[in-house]
């Protein structure tokens, strides 16, 4: 249990540093021609498909796979409480990580497609990226609804049990509502709930960490 708490730990810290990692990257170095043409877009895209595919595959292939070990890690933790809400809540973390994953399988592939289809008609290739980046969004790269979900359920079970302390748990609600809320198309919104995330992620972490040590030194 306490090998799993512990990759649990190691899993949310560094699903915390994913998160900074792509708001540094798309915050500093992501000069997307916002305000240009359909073929300014697509050739900024075709010079920068290389980083641009890592940078999702970080963020939507890595940190699904890291995702994953924190459901499992969160569920066997919590299942001794018995509690519907960590039942429901561990479906809506295994749903998350579904979507996480295709989000960035769909567009590591559908960028290439778009690319190649630049040779055929650059306004064609940037239709077809526009359908995909809705696509996207809609399964959960702008809508954190399911995220949301499972982080609030998870949240409200451990302060039942009272499993980790009561801050981390308040922030977890706190987090897990603000997900819930970005079902209203607002960017800022997915910024907050990305950015109390990175926070609820390192001390969720941490705590989990701590404890393994704890079972371990007994």
């Amino acid at each position: 249990m306490s090998n799993l708490q512990r990759s649990a730990g190691i899993s949310a810290i560094f699903q915390a540093l994913i998160y900074i990692a792509a708001f540094v990257y798309f915050g500093a170095f992501w000069a997307y021609p916002a305000e240009g043409t359909a073929s300014d877009k697509m050739a900024y895209l075709a010079e920068n498909q290389l980083v641009f595919s890592s940078v999702y595959f970080l963020m939507y292939g890595v940190f699904g796979v890291l995702l994953a070990i924190l459901v499992v890690g969160l569920y066997e933790k919590l299942k001794v409480t018995d509690s519907s809400m960590v039942k429901v809540g561990s479906l809506f973390g295994a749903v998350w990580v579904v979507l996480v994953i295709a989000s960035g399988m769909l567009a590591h592939i559908g960028l290439s497609h778009a690319i190649d289809l630049m040779s055929v008609s650059t306004e064609k290739a940037f239709d077809m990226w526009t359908v995909i980046v809705v696509i996207i969004d809609s399964l959960g790269g702008g809508n954190e609804f399911v995220g949301g979900l499972w982080v609030l359920l998870i949240s409200l079970a451990a302060l039942t049990a009272k499993m980790f302390t009561r801050g981390l748990n308040y922030l977890g609600v706190i987090v897990g509502l603000a997900g819930i809320a970005t079902i209203y198309p607002e960017d800022s919104l997915t910024e907050i709930f990305g950015i109390t995330q990175i926070v609820w992620f390192i001390w969720l972490g941490v705590s989990l960490l701590t404890q393994a040590d704890n079972e371990s030194a007994v």
